[in-house]
């Protein structure tokens, strides 16, 4: 019987894992392996260059800003957007009138697709006819060219990404609020502790695994930004102030076809990306208990 369900088990879990064979594992070793030749993709003409892939991309000048802008991305966006989401979710926590339509509202932005989303943004960001800029007006506050500016460009998308994502780590922050025993702030209100007291030594603690988990989850994406970016500021923005890395992979793999040193770039993406995981784990995640 144990071994018929053993069987069933294996059954269920093939498609998936075909799924996964096909559309994750072997394009991810199909690419490493692409990365060492020079694909011509409209002849389909390989030639094997061995590492000269790598040598030019560490020499090459827009790969560095392309990378700078990519960590500017995420450290715009990861921190802002957990403190927000996390006050949020704390207000949404309490009994507060409404609260379906609140957590409904917050989490509409994430289910838009993003190219809607950023045609609703360039709208706001319209020099002459922008809202953003109509508010400027109003506190006598000079109007700012938002996209086509090198020094507003950056911050104008990552402006756009907190908002959309914002409710993802809303609902993610009110699970792991929900977790929380109500004993512990009844024994802490009878102790006479402050709302910032408990927030301190009882929330914050308790949902430090949370907080790793979307700062973990925050930094993948990071890597992973192109629809805005593609969509806001055509040709990676003024100056390409903000090109990221995965524009700067799309900008070689079919603007200029060099799909040898595109598969050289998502290598050391992945690279990057294990790299800091590893890293933000080693540093932060070990000190995490996870459990009440």
């Amino acid at each position: 019987m144990k071994k018929k369900e053993e069987i069933m088990a294996y059954i269920f879990l093939l498609p998936a894992g075909v799924i996964i064979l096909v559309f994750h594992i072997f394009p991810t070793f199909y690419s490493w392996y692409m990365s060492l030749f020079n694909w011509d993709i409209i002849l389909n003409v390989k030639k094997f260059i061995g590492l000269k892939n790598y040598f030019y991309l560490f020499s090459d000048a827009e790969f560095w800003k392309s990378l700078f802008n990519t960590f500017y991305f995420a450290i715009g966006t990861i921190p802002t957007s957990i403190v927000i989401s996390l006050i949020i979710a704390i207000c949404l926590n309490s009994k507060i009138r409404g609260l379906s339509f609140y957590r409904t509202i917050y989490f509409l932005p994430v289910i838009t697709s993003m190219n809607a989303v950023a045609m609703v943004w360039l709208y706001i960001y319209h020099p002459d006819v922008g809202i953003l800029n109509y508010l400027l007006s109003i506190f006598n506050i000079s109007p700012q060219k938002w996209l086509l500016d090198p020094v507003w460009a950056m911050p104008a998308v990552i402006l756009m990404s907190i908002w959309k994502n914002l409710g993802y780590n809303i609902i993610i922050f009110l699970v792991g609020l929900q977790s929380i025993p109500k004993e512990y702030y009844e024994a802490a209100e009878i102790d006479g502790a402050s709302g910032i007291k408990i927030f301190r030594y009882i929330t914050l603690p308790l949902i430090m695994p949370v907080v790793f988990f979307i700062a973990l989850v925050s930094l993948i994406n990071s890597f992973h930004t192109f629809t805005q970016v593609y969509m806001l500021t055509k040709d990676g923005g003024p100056l390409k102030s903000t090109s990221v890395i995965v524009y700067y992979l799309y900008e070689n793999a079919f603007v200029f076809q060099k799909m040898g040193y595109a598969c050289a770039i998502s290598v050391v993406v992945f690279i990057i990306i294990f790299s800091l995981t590893l890293i933000q784990h080693k540093l932060w995640g070990e000190k995490i208990h996870y459990g009440v």
